[in-house]
Order: structure tokens, then C-alpha cells, then sequence
């Protein structure tokens, strides 16, 4: 128990913990019925949180007010803009990528600037720029029936040895964000702007660009995001998006990311996906109804957040 200890007080644990619980309910109730299969779809479907929960963790780790509330506008944008580049053409994937790509690096620029020129908080800027995102997106994607391209859909939804081939990459993406967030200078200067912005500041740190660079950033990987929630469900809509503000928000706390800023931690994001994945897959099996769903899903997640934060008190 005693070499348990050192792990136990890591708070990302307690999200894989979670999911582990709930994987196990599952299966018993199920009588051990479908077990991998569940594994399979649960990294499937995680993915594309952890895609868009990594931009938020780096906004959320600027500091207390920093967040993102664009990133449903921006994932249903972006996927309806890479839909009708690629037009259904294998030879436009690369390029439908790029505008998708783009057009979330713009919405995320789009936002710091709001935040500068207007002296507003983030949360009113990026929910303000949401209203207007979504206005484009159902006056350009409403209607958009363009399926996305064949290799562009089967590598979506591909598989290598039964783990989805998204889900590696999507491992290798995050390892190079806790690199960069570990050991290069942007994301050192993301750490100590959320620990003290006027002693960053002092630092040498140039706040305002490395704000613009990580809200940027947030909106690229919603871009992103947006591209391959199309690939993999086959085809953009208006409300793509929707279900990703409050799980991009909620991996990040439960997974140990200090919303008073200045802590990341990028393991936690993927153990807080695969939780919440596995809890609906969980409450779905079990047949609860929506509401029912609901107010288990918010009193399990308060119940991961007190039992990481009990174990963090007694650091």
C-alpha cells in the first residue's frame, strides 16, 4: 500500500481510476460480453475530446477567467469548411485538412483579439464569438450534404490490431504537448503566466503573444477537430460540435489541471475522456434514463474531483 501512495497522490490517476471502475461495472453487468469492444469505441470516441481538451487545458492553464467557449461553433464551422473543400476527392483531403486547420487557427486569433481590443473577459469574448460563428456556420454549412472522401472516412475509422489508427496518433500528439509543455519555452511561459502574470511579465515573458499564441492554438485543434469528427461520422452538421464545450472543460478538471492556473497536466485529459465515454457507455447499458443520466454524470464527476483534490490536501 505504502508504494501505492506516490502514485495515488498524482491527481491524473484518479481519472484512469474512474474509467477503470466503470469499464468494470460494464462488463459485470454484462457479464464480461462485449468487454473489448467497449475498450475499442471508447478510445474511438475519445479522441476527439482530448484533441479539442488539450487546446482548452493550455487556455484554462493562462489562469483564472482564461477559457474557451467558441470550440462547438468553431468544430461545426471547420468540419462543414473541410466537407466542401475536399468535395468528396481523395486528392483534396490534405488541403481540406489545411482549411479546416485554418479556419479554426483564424476563430482562435479571432478570439485573443476580442479579449485585447475590447479589455473584455474570455469567457464573454469567446461565447460573444460563438453566437457569430454559429451564425456564419448555418448560413454556409445548413443543408450540407457533401460526404466526405472515401480514404479520408475509412482512415477515420481505421484500426491497427484492434486499437483505432486516430488513437495512436492522438497518443503521439499528446506526448509532444507535454513536451512542449514541460520543456519548451512556450510552455513554461504558459505555466508561469498562470502561476503570476505580473512576475512572468518581469520574467521576460511576452504575455500578450503567448496568450494570442495559445488561444490561437485552442482554435486550430477545434479545427481540426471539427475535420475528423466529420471523417469519422461521415458527413459535417451545424451541431457536430455541441457536446464538446463542457466535456473539453470538464476533462481538463478532472483529469488535474488546476482551473486557478499555472498546473497542466496533459495524462489526465486522456484518463477524464475514457472516464466520461465509459460512465455513458455505463449508464446507457443500465438503461437510465436522460435525466437520470445527468445528475449521475454530475455527481460521479464532483465525486473524481473531491477524491483527486482530497488526495492533493494531503500532499
Amino acid at each position: 500500500m505504502a508504494a501505492l501512495k506516490p502514485l495515488l497522490a498524482k491527481p491524473w490517476i484518479w481519472s484512469f481510476l474512474g474509467a477503470l471502475l466503470v469499464w468494470l461495472a460494464t462488463i459485470a453487468f454484462t457479464g464480461g460480453y462485449g468487454a473489448g469492444g467497449m475498450v475499442t469505441a471508447a478510445l474511438s470516441l475519445a479522441v476527439f475530446t482530448v484533441i479539442v481538451g488539450v487546446g482548452q487545458m493550455f487556455v484554462i492553464t493562462l489562469g483564472p477567467g482564461n477559457v474557451d467557449l467558441s470550440l462547438p461553433a468553431n468544430i461545426g464551422l471547420a468540419s462543414a469548411v473541410a466537407m466542401k473543400v475536399m468535395d468528396g476527392s481523395d486528392a483534396m483531403i490534405a488541403v481540406g485538412l489545411l482549411a479546416a486547420l485554418a479556419t479554426g487557427a483564424a476563430i482562435g486569433a479571432a478570439n485573443y483579439l476580442l479579449i485585447w481590443a475590447l479589455r473584455i473577459p474570455p469567457i464573454i469574448a469567446t461565447l460573444s464569438a460563438s453566437f457569430i460563428i454559429q451564425s456564419i456556420d448555418i448560413s454556409y454549412g445548413r443543408g450540407l450534404q457533401i460526404k466526405p472522401p472515401p480514404g479520408f472516412a475509412d482512415f477515420a475509422n481505421r484500426q491497427l490490431l484492434g486499437i483505432p489508427v486516430l488513437a495512436i496518433l492522438t497518443v503521439l500528439f499528446t506526448i509532444g504537448a507535454a513536451i512542449a509543455l514541460q520543456r519548451m519555452i512556450y510552455g513554461r511561459s504558459v505555466l508561469a503566466i498562470g502561476q503570476n502574470i505580473r512576475a512572468a511579465w518581469l520574467a521576460g515573458v511576452n504575455v500578450g503573444r503567448i496568450r494570442f499564441l495559445t488561444y490561437t492554438l485552442s482554435g486550430a485543434l477545434g479545427g481540426i477537430d471539427g475535420a475528423l469528427l466529420a471523417g469519422y461520422f461521415r458527413g459535417a452538421n451545424v451541431d457536430i460540435g455541441n457536446e464538446y464545450l463542457l466535456a473539453s472543460i470538464a476533462v481538463v478538471v478532472i483529469g488535474g489541471t488546476s482551473v486557478a492556473g499555472g498546473k497542466a497536466n496533459v495524462p489526465g485529459v486522456w484518463g477524464a475522456a475514457l472516464f466520461l465515454v465509459l460512465l455513458l457507455t455505463m449508464l446507457n447499458t443500465f438503461g437510465v434514463s436522460a435525466g437520470v443520466r445527468l445528475l449521475l454524470t454530475g455527481l460521479i464527476i464532483v465525486g473524481v474531483i473531491t477524491a483527486a483534490g482530497g488526495q492533493k490536501a494531503l500532499r
